[in-house]
C-alpha cells in the first residue's frame, strides 16, 4: 500500500473542496440512466468495469427494458446479450435478475430508499447503496471505490486500509456542506488527474495542499 500523506489542516481541507467546487459546482455520475431503477442497475454493472463500458452496453438495453418487470420479461439470457462486453457479465446478469425479482416481490417494483433495505438486494453492497442514494436522492452519502480510496489517502483526508474505514473517516474529515458532492469530486479527480500508476500532479488543482510523498514532477 502507498505511504499516506500527512493529515491536512481544517483550512486545507476546506480549500481542497472549495477548489473542486469552483471547477465543477454540481458534479454528476457519468453513468447514463433514464430513471432511478436503471441507475441502480448501471451502478451494479459498473463494479470492476468502467462507466464508459457500461454506458455503451446500456444505451440499447434501457431502450427495451427500463423497469424490473421488463427486465424479468427479457430474462437472464436476453440480458446477457446486451451486457456481454462488460466484465463479469454472467454473474452480473444473475444478480440483476435476482434484484428485479426481489424488487417485484418485496418493494412493489420500486427501489427502496434506505441503505439497509438497498443492501438486501442481490448485487447491492454498501458502496453501491451509497452511490445510488447520493445520485438518485441527493443524500450526502460517500461511496468508496478505488478512486475515492486512493485520492482520499493521498491527500491525507484519511489513512485507511479498506472501504468501510475510509467511508467512516471521510464522514468525519469532510465538512458537512461539502459532503453531498464529495465522493464525485474525489472520483473524478482520481479518474482523470490523480491516477493510480502515474498521477498527473503537474496539472493538479489541489497540489499545494497535498503532502503525498510520491508526487510526480
Amino acid at each position: 500500500m502507498e505511504k499516506p500523506a500527512k493529515k491536512p489542516s481544517k483550512a486545507a481541507i476546506e480549500a481542497i473542496f472549495s477548489t473542486f467546487a469552483a471547477a465543477e459546482a454540481h458534479p454528476k455520475t457519468e453513468l447514463n440512466a433514464p430513471n432511478s431503477f436503471c441507475l441502480l442497475v448501471a451502478i451494479v454493472l459498473s463494479a470492476q468495469a468502467t462507466d464508459v463500458s457500461v454506458n455503451k452496453a446500456t444505451v440499447a438495453l434501457f431502450k427495451v427494458a427500463d423497469s424490473p418487470k421488463k427486465f424479468l420479461k427479457l430474462g437472464e439470457e436476453g440480458l446477457k446479450k446486451y451486457i456481454k462486453t462488460i466484465g463479469l457479465f454472467n454473474a452480473k446478469a444473475k444478480n440483476v435478475m435476482a434484484l428485479c425479482a426481489r424488487l417485484m416481490e418485496a418493494y412493489d417494483a420500486q427501489v427502496p430508499t434506505t441503505r439497509e433495505a438497498l443492501e438486501t438486494l442481490p448485487g447491492v453492497g454498501r458502496k453501491t447503496a451509497n452511490v445510488w442514494l447520493n445520485c438518485a436522492l441527493g443524500l450526502p452519502t460517500i461511496g468508496v471505490d478505488t478512486h475515492v480510496f486512493r485520492v482520499a489517502n493521498r491527500l491525507g483526508l484519511c489513512s485507511t486500509k479498506n472501504p468501510l474505514t475510509t467511508e467512516l473517516a471521510l464522514e468525519k474529515a469532510i465538512p458537512t456542506h461539502w459532503k453531498q458532492h464529495a465522493h464525485h469530486w474525489l472520483i473524478l479527480h482520481g479518474r482523470y488527474v490523480c491516477k493510480a500508476r502515474a498521477p498527473e500532479c503537474g496539472r493538479c488543482s489541489v497540489r499545494q495542499w497535498c503532502a503525498y510523498p510520491h508526487k510526480t514532477a
